[in-house]
């Protein structure tokens, strides 16, 4: 399947918490953020770009910290709690209304992050492919199932993972995506572009450090604790979460109980025959559950243009 026509998209850069960051956006309207996970690029959303602004959304999708072209310094934190702060200070930068914030992968965990921070400025919460649940940590710990599927976790502490990364042109990232989406028969374009940002060390070096600054306390950063503080509270922002049956990263008995952290609302899918990449295996699905879970806000955009 083709990557979205760059001719549609703009570029540009701004600055959020002590970063530049470049994204990708398309359409105008309200604004919709969406993070992108490991080891990917914001394109992996091309697919609900297109339909989100063709439903009235300005869509605005970062290159997370670390990942070039956006600033990817040696000493700071790639913590869980510093991509948090990084997708509030996109949020205030980039509009002055509360938003749709959508986050796959490590961006589903900084956006989670964001919506206990600060509920207020996220309109409603979509997420894909990490569940937001105490079965989920629990599971690196006590499932051994789960254990083995998130092996790389552990193998990313090793000060020589770099090299073994990027060796035989980064075919380590080729069956990463393989092995977690096994029936996905990804682009060209899409692996091409990962492994181009992955080229730049800085790059490399930063999208490991995600994995060894937030694992291990030793690497937390003491001015971030208010924010690790938050974190397993309950979520009151309205919530649309997806996730694939046949994820082979993360599985789907962890997201078991997910609904009593969501005491307001949360609509939650598995679909059937999806990995982990389940919003480019199953575009269509999941971008008709996104417009449904944003109908409300569609409805009222419509009369209010009437």
């Amino acid at each position: 399947m083709p990557m979205l026509d760059h001719t549609n998209l703009r570029t540009n850069r701004v600055q959020a918490n002590g970063l530049t960051f470049s994204y990708i956006e398309l359409g105008s309207g309200p604004l919709v953020l969406a993070l992108h996970g490991f080891p990917d690029t914001p394109y992996t959303f091309h697919y609900q770009m297109r339909a989100l602004a063709q439903a009235g959304y300005r869509v605005v999708a970062p290159y997370m910290r670390g990942y070039f072209p956006t600033d990817a310094p040696p000493n700071a934190s790639y913590e869980l709690a510093a991509l948090t702060q990084d997708a509030l200070a996109l949020i205030e930068t980039l509009s002055d209304q509360p938003v749709i914030l959508i986050g796959h992968d490590w961006g589903a965990a900084a956006a989670y992050g964001a919506a206990l921070v600060a509920p207020e400025k996220i309109a409603k919460l979509i997420t894909l492919a990490v569940p937001y649940t105490e079965a989920w940590w629990h599971a690196l710990s006590t499932n051994p199932a789960q254990q083995r599927r998130s092996w790389y976790m552990f193998f990313f502490q090793l000060p020589w993972a770099e090299h073994a990364v990027a060796y035989n042109d980064f075919t380590f990232i080729e069956r990463l995506w393989q092995d977690w989406s096994p029936g996905w028969a990804y682009p060209p374009e899409a692996i091409g572009a990962i492994k181009e940002i992955l080229r730049q060390p800085a790059s490399l070096t930063a999208a490991l450090n995600y994995y060894r600054h937030s694992f291990f306390p030793t690497q937390s950063d003491p001015a971030l604790q208010a924010i690790r503080e938050r974190s397993g509270a309950p979520i009151t922002v309205s919530t649309l979460y997806f996730h694939g049956e046949q994820d082979r990263s993360v599985g789907g008995e962890t997201t078991e109980g997910m609904e009593k952290w969501f005491p307001n609302s949360l609509a939650k899918h598995l679909l059937s025959g999806a990995g982990h990449f389940i919003h480019q295996e199953q575009p269509e699905a999941v971008n008709r559950l996104i417009l449904e879970f944003l109908q409300p806000k569609l409805d009222g955009q419509m009369s209010e243009r009437a």
